[in-house]
């Protein structure tokens, strides 16, 4: 029984010892692992500390250099817009002050019709040689003339040597507005020389006629008139002095 006492006080004894030692270990092992984490928490946080404040900078500044890339934009932009909106108006007021043709040239510019005149100067050049009753009739002349075709200076110098207009018009025309000697009927005062309600009607009855029976079968001078016109030799070379004197004037 004191055998087993012993063995028994022994294992007792062991088995507190190692009550004790692990109670020791388990202490130690505590006490380690809180100072380890405490450790780690406050060197964590100190590290995250310090990142986040300097983070926070770094983004604030970066945020502070967008902004103000932003506003030199913006700024930018504005001046662009500025400086646009600037050359714009310059170049609508270069614009109002570049005048246009027709702006400039005000004077309408007539188109040369014959002899290099145009068709008021070669009126008034036909003027020049019409007097008594036929006076101021030169543009009719001219205008119906080349509408047919017929040359105007030839045309009035039949009228001058026909009528004398050069001087006092004939009583065939004061009478019955007969400028070329043209026969038919109505008769002028019951005569073989047609009469004419008006002037302007018996000028151009007579380039009518001049036209259809001369002008129209290459009967365009003097000379190829003549002969059919009148009986005199003469009359052709008389035309032709009139013509000379109408290009004179």
């Amino acid at each position: 029984m004191k055998k087993v006492s012993k063995l028994s006080l022994t294992l007792a004894s062991i088995g507190v010892f190692m009550i004790g030692l692990a109670g020791v270990l388990q202490y130690k092992a505590y006490e380690t692992l809180e100072n380890t984490v405490s450790y780690e928490k406050v060197t964590m946080k100190d590290v995250n500390a310090g990142k986040e404040e300097v983070n926070t900078n770094e983004v604030n500044k970066n945020e502070e250099a967008v902004t103000s890339n932003d506003n030199q934009e913006v700024v930018s932009e504005d001046a662009s817009n500025d400086s646009l909106a600037v050359e714009e108006v310059v170049i609508e007021e270069e614009l109002e002050d570049v005048k246009t043709y027709e702006e400039v040239n005000t004077v309408p510019v007539d188109p040369i019709v014959y002899d290099g005149l145009t068709m008021n100067q070669l009126a008034e050049k036909l003027n020049r040689s019409l007097n008594s009753t036929i006076s101021g009739k030169g543009y009719l002349i001219a205008s119906y003339s080349l509408q047919l075709g017929i040359d105007p200076y030839m045309a009035t110098a039949i009228i001058l040597h026909e009528t004398g207009c050069n001087g006092t018009c004939s009583s065939l025309v004061r009478e019955c507005n007969n400028v070329g000697g043209q026969k038919g009927s109505p008769g002028c005062g019951g005569g073989a020389y047609k009469a004419y309600p008006t002037l302007d009607e018996g000028i151009m009855g007579y380039l009518d006629n001049l036209y259809r029976n001369y002008y129209s079968h290459g009967l365009t001078s003097p000379e190829a008139i003549g002969p059919k016109y009148a009986a005199s030799t003469t009359w052709a070379s008389q035309v032709n002095n009139y013509i000379a004197l109408i290009r004179s004037r």
